[in-house]
C-alpha cells in the first residue's frame, strides 16, 4: 500500500537537505525507542486517548515505553515529523515490535481479540 510522497526528483536541489533532515533527531528518537521497546506509545501532554491507551495497556498488564512531544500547543511542528513520516494523522502513535499498529481504538481491538498478547508472544 504505497501512500504519495513527492518524489526527490520534484524538489528543487537547494531545498533537498532541509526536506531531508527537518525535525530527524524526532524522527530517529521514535525509530530507536521502536527498535528496543516491545511496545511503544508516543502521544503528547494533555491528550485523553493517549492516557488512555497507557492505562488500558497498564490494565492488561503490558508494559511499555511512553515518548511525550509537547502537547497542543507546543511542539507541533516537530510532531508533524512523525505524522509525516509515518503516515498517521493522530496521537498516540503506538508500535508493537517496531510495527505501527495505529492509535488507542486500535490498541483496544488489539487487546480485546488478545491478538496483542500474541503479536508480544505472551
Amino acid at each position: 500500500m504505497p501512500r504519495q510522497v513527492l518524489d526527490e526528483s520534484s524538489l528543487h536541489p537547494a531545498i533537498r537537505d532541509t526536506v531531508a533532515n527537518l525535525n530527524a533527531d524526532i524522527v530517529h528518537n521514535v525509530q530507536a525507542a521502536a527498535a528496543s521497546n516491545p511496545v511503544l506509545v508516543v502521544g503528547m501532554a494533555f491528550n485523553s486517548p493517549g492516557r488512555a491507551a497507557r492505562k488500558a495497556l497498564a490494565t492488561a498488564g503490558i508494559p511499555f515505553h511512553y515518548l511525550q512531544y509537547g502537547s497542543y500547543l507546543g511542539q507541533w511542528r516537530r510532531r508533524n515529523a512523525l505524522k509525516m513520516w509515518t503516515g498517521w494523522p493522530t496521537f498516540p502513535m503506538i508500535f508493537v515490535k517496531g510495527q505501527l499498529i495505529g492509535g488507542e481504538r486500535d490498541l483496544r481491538k488489539l487487546i480485546e481479540s488478545g491478538e496483542l498478547k500474541r503479536l508480544l508472544g505472551q
